[in-house]
């Protein structure tokens, strides 16, 4: 098929990419010529594990092209709008601003027939907007195909997706032909796109346009309740003297809990989750439902609170002030394999420590270019070893490999004190403490400061 991709950020880049592997014909068109540049390359503005190797196999085999004017849409059967949905930056709500002016710009350049297939992040009632956007263009099929990525594994979500969901008008009984089962519009457009994912058994949902709105936000929602409610519990086993760590693997072997976003620990940041509840809980207000709104108010107050936290908990390290200490953070990014700084918690935290009067290296394996022009209190190192240099107390902030790898031994003989806090609870502390290091982690027991080590 023919197929456009209108964004070419985080979701449109790989889901251009994805599609192009797949055997459609694909262009993705965006307004910024510098990512439009390095797309066409074969090189991703951003890292994201395995979608360079897709581009240059797309670019390669001249499946997929990228483009900045709207006109090279024109031919295309299927043109998914793949912008960002910020969070307002006035209010809670989700700016729609750039999807608008998407459909807008491409409206012109619709083909009798097309179809046009929303994926981005949006409100709930977002649909019946856009509708009177295309009102002119009565040949024009709508549809919401909501999307599930999650960075650092976006390439993998793409290629091997949990489900795929279907927003339609009048949802799944006007999907389908009664007498035969046969998918119609929308519903059949989708299928051929896909058809590679259907023919491998990957589940799909067919719903009506506010279902398929909503489900993506619901997801996020309870996801983030799920993070939010084992770091509120990790307060508790710090009070009580207990280990978040033992007592949310206990959790997690009970069925109808699961593992999985059990893990206490700094918490959530990046450019999804957080403006996600916050949306939804603005929607939830609008519609009336204040459980919701007062839930998703909560989940993220816990979330904030972490980094607090972590700061606080620096802080008592450190002797009770943190003004002229030395302190290395380990990680940059919102989370590993990305280099995304956006709502990073660790750089929140370390521009928060830098606040108050330490003196702040930051090391990431990724991001260290894009952190440190936004983050100029802030000194960055792109290497680990002269980032620990006379440290005094030593912050794992995001959980990259390297970090978890670190040899407690060498790291030993680069600082000045050995004394970590491990915020996210990943470290081996028995090994770091065989060491001399004190460790400290969020819901464990405290590391127990050895004179000789606070000393150091």
């Amino acid at each position: 098929m023919r197929i456009s991709v209108i964004g070419c950020g985080y979701l449109g880049a790989v889901h251009a990419a994805t599609l192009a592997a797949m055997g459609h014909e694909v262009v993705g068109i965006d307004v910024d010529p510098g990512k439009v540049q390095h797309l066409a390359q074969g090189v991703a503005p951003f890292h994201e594990p395995g979608l360079d190797e897709l581009l240059q196999d797309g670019h390669a085999t001249g499946r997929l092209t990228f483009a900045t004017n709207p006109e090279a849409a024109r031919d295309a059967q299927v043109h998914f709008l793949c912008v960002g949905t910020p969070q307002d930056k006035t209010s809670d709500r989700a700016d729609l601003t750039f999807l608008i002016s998407a459909l807008e710009t491409l409206l012109p350049h619709l083909a009798a027939g097309a179809v046009v297939v929303g994926k981005s992040t949006v409100p709930v009632g977002t649909v019946d907007m856009l509708r009177g956007i295309l009102a002119p263009r009565p040949d024009v099929l709508l549809g919401w195909n909501p999307e599930f990525l999650r960075q650092g594994t976006a390439v993998k979500d793409s290629l091997v997706p949990d489900r795929l969901v279907y927003g339609v008008e009048g949802g799944r009984p006007a999907a389908f032909n009664a007498a035969t089962g046969a998918p119609l519009g929308v519903a059949a457009a989708l299928d051929a796109v896909y058809e590679p994912l259907l023919a491998a058994g990957i589940p799909r949902l067919v719903c009506s346009f506010a279902t398929a709105e909503l489900i993506k936000s619901a997801a996020n929602a309870y996801l983030a309740t799920k993070i939010s409610f084992i770091n509120a519990v990790a307060g508790l086993c710090d009070a009580a003297g207990a280990d978040v760590t033992e007592l949310s693997e206990a959790m997690g072997l009970d069925p109808r809990i699961g593992s999985r976003y059990l893990h206490a620990g700094l918490g959530f940041g990046g450019g999804c989750l957080p403006k996600d509840i916050r949306s939804f809980s603005a929607q939830a207000a609008t519609l009336g439902v204040p459980a919701v709104q007062d839930w998703m108010r909560l989940v993220d107050g816990v979330n904030l609170g972490q980094r607090e936290r972590t700061v606080s908990l620096a802080t008592e390290l450190c002797g009770g002030s943190l003004a002229g200490r030395a302190i290395t953070v380990l990680g940059a990014s919102f989370k590993p394999d990305t280099d995304d700084i956006r709502d990073s918690p660790a750089l929140d935290v370390a521009d928060r420590l830098a606040a108050v009067g330490a003196h702040v290296t930051v090391t990431d394996p990724k991001a260290v270019n894009l952190a440190w022009r936004r983050y100029p209190r802030l000194r960055f190192e792109a290497s680990i070893g002269k980032a620990l240099q006379g440290a005094e107390l030593v912050l794992l902030l995001t959980e990259w490999d390297e970090y978890r790898q670190l040899c407690p031994a060498v790291a030993g003989q680069q600082v000045r004190r050995r004394v970590v806090l491990d915020a996210r609870n990943v470290l081996d502390a028995a090994a770091w403490q065989e060491e001399g290091w004190a460790v400290r982690g969020l819901g464990t027991p405290a590391g127990v400061l050895k004179a000789a080590a606070a000393a150091r």
